[in-house]
């Protein structure tokens, strides 16, 4: 039984009950006049400890179904759930074949390691990040080494955003990203979008925004990229925004065709990350960021009380792979592989009377569907693992993720034919 006689103090003995699983989800709770009449308090005062608690997440409130503990949906298993037996079209994985070797001589030829004290990044990983990821978009600030897009993430939100905070993010999303946030107890905000990139949201739902998280590049999962009039419109609207901070995700970095965020037009403060994951592979995943402000420097300050540092071992791996990719013309060859599976992909679907407005780039397609279910489901009796878009989805319509980073070329006709039988489904009634 929930105890306490102060909003604070009732909101804090729920979220115990709720941390300790002694209420699980989907659990209701009590009615406030009913739990105020049994802890002797008004029932203003449960009514705001509940608000509390539905603000960051911890309950929802259906109507006449009353407040329940809200479940706990794992996204990410979702998202990367895959049938035994079908072809990968789903987890979004790149092409192994497309990763330079590491080679053995860069563990043989090694330097001596740092000790506890390294206070310093690998100098040849930052000198190639600040001239192939950073001085394309015009930042030539401090570049600080995290483990991944998502930890630089999480701990530019931690340094502006409180429990309950709103935050804006594309929908469709990444869900990795929407798992951050509900476990930050963060609410995430839809923006909608088009082809130049996610919609200007109106001025209260703006002001009453922590921060924004922008894809730059291949957005995943529609692909598009932002315009310059997209980005200078987000300008003209965060200047006047009280204390929003941008943090850009440009994932894709040095693999798009497009052009990076012109970060200079920014007045506003913002956290630029990007990664290496997409040209030498997810056990690779250094990230990087950049900022003009000083929430990239509480970031620093922070990562130096936990981690301390990202391997420095790691960084220099990672250095010689990505020189060794440079010297080899391997990232224009990573580029026109993936755009050449996508274009290929897309002709295809023309060809079957699939015209879709696509302008983007990156690892995925994003299908619009009548029904995801029966989609996923036709493309799998034709041996295809495709992604259903729920787990991306906040508000925006139903759709389905085709990845082709494991999409070879001779595959593209037949899946082409069986992805425009799937969309030409219809349920018939049965009486």
């Amino acid at each position: 039984m929930p105890e306490g006689t102060t909003a604070v103090e009732i909101a804090a003995s729920i979220d115990r009950l709720i941390r300790f699983e002694h209420w699980k989800p989907g659990h209701q709770l009590p009615a406030v006049r009913s739990l105020a009449g049994a802890l002797g308090v008004n029932a203003n005062t449960v009514a705001a400890a509940y608000k509390t608690l539905r603000d960051v997440g911890t309950v929802v409130t259906d109507g006449r179904r009353g407040t329940h503990v809200a479940e706990d949906v794992d996204r990410i298993n979702a998202e990367a759930a895959i049938p035994a037996g079908l072809r990968d079209l789903a987890s979004g994985n790149v092409d192994g074949r497309l990763l330079p070797r590491l080679e053995p001589a860069w563990l043989a030829d090694r330097e001596r390691l740092s000790g506890y004290d390294a206070c310093e990044d690998h100098p040849a990983l930052i000198t190639l990040a600040r001239q192939w990821l950073f001085a394309p978009a015009g930042s030539d600030g401090a570049i600080a080494v995290f483990s991944g897009v998502l930890d630089a993430v999480e701990r530019a939100l931690v340094q502006r955003c409180r429990p309950g905070a709103s935050v804006l993010v594309e929908d469709p999303c990444w869900p990795p990203l929407l798992v951050l946030l509900t476990s930050m107890r963060l609410k995430p905000v839809p923006l909608a979008l088009d082809g130049e990139g996610a919609l200007i949201p109106p001025a209260d739902v703006l002001q009453d925004a922590s921060a924004v998280v922008l894809t730059a590049r291949a957005h995943n999962p529609t692909g598009l990229s932002y315009t310059r009039e997209r980005w200078q419109a987000w300008q003209h609207v965060l200047a006047r925004s009280t204390d929003c901070l941008l943090i850009i995700d440009d994932h894709w970095g040095p693999l798009s065709a497009a052009a990076p965020p012109p970060l200079q037009i920014f007045s506003t403060e913002w956290v630029y990350v990007l990664s290496v994951s997409k040209f030498l592979g997810p056990d690779l995943r250094v990230a990087f960021a950049s900022g003009n402000g000083p929430v990239l420097k509480a970031m620093r300050r922070r990562h130096a009380l936990g981690p301390r540092w990202v391997s420095i071992l790691l960084q220099r791996i990672v250095a010689q792979a990505w020189q060794k990719l440079l010297d080899e013309n391997g990232i224009q060859a990573v580029r026109q592989s993936y755009a050449g599976r996508r274009n290929a992909l897309l002709a295809g679907l023309a060809s079957h009377g699939i015209e879709l407005v696509d302008k983007g780039e990156g690892l995925h397609l994003w299908l619009p569907v009548h029904d995801e279910i029966e989609a996923v489901q036709s493309l799998a009796s034709k041996g295809w693992a495709v992604q259903a878009g729920h787990p991306f989805r906040l508000q925006s319509a139903p759709a389905i993720r085709i990845s082709i980073g494991n999409l070879d070329m001779d595959e593209i006709a037949p899946l082409a034919r069986d992805v425009a039988h799937a969309l030409t489904l219809r349920r018939r009634a049965i009486y």
